[in-house]
């Protein structure tokens, strides 16, 4: 599995990347993670609902793409990997998939020793907050398979300005709340973060893990 460390980049620009590979890729073609971080963007899924964009007061960019879910934000300070991967080759289902990268962000803050969960109603991953016991969701999950072949991924938030989530309903759930590895303690930086990120995922979809 190849990876590739896209830095800091604008979203438009590495989507059109990743459905020019996808539509590219040869039969044999290497599966690859792609971790970037992006400036600030709002993007909705396919059925994404408008209404979900509460306000705009600082006009971030929204964005209407092809992937599954509803509206969410990514902006600096957050793990943005975009997993380019063969289903087909792979032997297993969509479902099956997003509940691999389901599991890489559960063993990453594992490792942190914190204790996060799945909902099946709600792809991403969850965590209780410290002293409240509410329920956060700390990383957000979106797919397209085209051809049996996937592209779009998960965001993990990390150190980031958590506001702009304050005027959505992050991915279509009214009073959700949203949290990070940074308001949990963990003092890693966003590169450290992500290159454990990436290494979780790896080992769960090669089936080491």
């Amino acid at each position: 599995m190849i990876v590739r460390a896209l830095g800091r980049r604008p979203f438009e620009p590495v989507w059109a990347e990743m459905r020019a590979f996808t539509d590219a890729r040869a039969a044999d073609a290497a599966d690859e993670l792609w971790l970037v971080e992006h400036e600030p963007v709002y993007t909705l899924g396919v059925a994404g609902r408008p209404e979900h964009l509460l306000a705009n007061p600082r006009a971030i960019p929204v964005v209407r793409t092809d992937r599954g879910g509803q509206i969410t934000y990514h902006g600096p300070g957050q793990a943005v990997v975009y997993v380019l991967f063969d289903l087909r080759r792979a032997g297993y289902g969509v479902r099956a998939l997003v509940t691999r990268l389901e599991q890489a962000v559960i063993d990453l803050l594992a490792g942190e020793g914190i204790e996060g969960h799945a909902r099946r109603d709600a792809p991403g991953v969850y965590v209780r907050l410290p002293g409240s016991g509410e329920e956060a969701k700390i990383a957000a999950l979106g797919l397209k398979v085209r051809n049996g072949r996937t592209y779009h991924g998960l965001a993990l938030n990390v150190a980031m300005d958590l506001a702009p989530f304050g005027f959505i309903n992050p991915c279509g759930y009214a009073g959700m709340r949203v949290t990070q590895l940074a308001d949990l303690g963990v003092r890693a930086t966003l590169c450290e973060s992500s290159e454990r990120l990436v290494e979780c995922i790896a080992m769960r979809l090669e089936g080491t893990s």
